[in-house]
């Protein structure tokens, strides 16, 4: 899972494996390690309602189940809701056109190229 901040937003780019997961889990979490023991980790999932919660160096991202649910099985490609000053957008994670790394071989098939 990606994570990418730009002032007051938060964006969160998912792999078709992790979309696979929270399908089946109804949450992701992943974590990155900073030196001196520090972690922060960060998760989406499935829930009563669209929240955002920052505690105890977690960000935890709660999406309405029935929103994730058609996320999951449709070719939306992200969820986008406001939560007070904060704009929070989930996206499925697509392969890149210019440049494509190893990790485009998780990423869902990009919707700009022809087949």
């Amino acid at each position: 899972m990606k994570l990418r901040f730009h002032g007051n937003s938060l964006r969160l780019r998912l792999s078709q494996s992790e979309v696979a997961r929270l399908a089946e889990a109804g949450e992701i979490e992943t974590r990155t390690d900073f030196p001196g023991d520090q972690t922060l980790s960060y998760s989406v999932e499935s829930g009563d309602s669209n929240v955002v919660r920052f505690e105890n160096d977690t960000i935890q991202v709660i999406v309405a189940r029935g929103e994730a649910k058609r996320w999951i099985e449709t070719d939306q490609t992200g969820i986008e809701y406001q939560i007070g000053p904060l704009k929070v957008l989930i996206e499925k994670d697509f392969q890149c056109l210019h440049k494509p790394t190893p990790e485009d071989a998780d990423a869902f098939p990009n919707p700009a190229v022809l087949p």
